[in-house]
């Protein structure tokens, strides 16, 4: 049942952090992965890790806040593969601003990538499903990178939150309209995971390490190899009748509050 030979994903920021997590999943159940992210140097030491799985990779360096660019990845991602089957929208960044000092630009700037990049990925990939079902080919599943702050306040990050909370209301909206298709949309909302991201200021990444740790039911904060096999069970075959959902990758810090 999570068998994904013959599948092809496409996922996006998939070059390092929690989308080379879920991009790696997905490639150790046997998916071609198309890699999309802005550093063509990084896409492709990401690909060759993958390759190593024995899968076909595909790298582009899209810009997911161009619509454009985002049309033509997807074509290009078809044209060399003859179809996806799997989109993860992952791309993200994450700034720190008091929602008193938040001014248009900081909160434009991360909705744009966030929560538009994620939407516009989605519709491309959803008209290639779609075509692909009315065509006798039904079927696909679409996999958004959710958080935490989904369902608690972060301070210093309500336009994270704000993305984060969108994309989870998109999820639904998304299965009941493109369910006719055989096409399922989820969420998968990861708590505190260790990665470049979260780390890039070391001292503020152990801290907040020891911090969620102990709050943390299982005593730890998240690796990224922790968010595997969610991926691969929404991907495949063994998740045929789940959609509309948010799996909460959390430790069970979220329920032990």
């Amino acid at each position: 049942m999570f068998d994904l030979a013959g599948k092809v994903a496409l996922v996006t920021g998939a070059n390092s952090g929690l989308g080379f997590a879920f991009a790696r999943g997905l490639a150790k159940a046997g998916a071609d992965i198309v890699i999309w992210g802005r550093r063509a140097d990084k896409n492709e030491e990401a690909a060759e890790k993958l390759r190593a799985l024995g899968v076909r990779v595909l790298t582009e360096s899209v810009d997911v806040r161009d619509d454009a660019a985002i049309v033509a990845g997807v074509e290009r991602a078809v044209a060399h593969f003859g179809r996806i089957d799997i989109a993860v929208a992952n791309a993200g960044i994450a700034t720190q601003v008091p929602f008193v000092d938040m001014d248009r630009k900081a909160y434009r700037e991360l909705i744009d990538v966030n929560l538009d990049g994620a939407v516009f990925t989605l519709r491309a990939v959803a008209k290639h499903m779609v075509d692909r079902a009315l065509a006798g080919d039904p079927g696909g599943s679409l996999i958004i990178c959710g958080s935490g702050s989904i369902a608690q306040g972060v301070p210093t990050l309500a336009h994270y939150g704000i993305a984060k909370g969108g994309l989870n209301s998109l999820a639904r909206a998304l299965a009941a309209e493109l369910g006719p298709h055989g096409i399922r949309c989820n969420v998968i909302a990861p708590g505190f995971i260790e990665t470049e991201m979260t780390f890039a200021d070391p001292e503020v990444g152990e801290m907040m390490a020891k911090r969620v740790s102990e709050r943390v039911p299982l005593g730890r904060i998240g690796q990224p190899d922790d968010l595997e096999g969610a991926t691969v069970y929404l991907a495949s075959d063994a998740s045929r009748y789940h959609t509309g959902d948010t799996l909460v990758i959390d430790g069970g810090k979220l329920y032990a509050n």
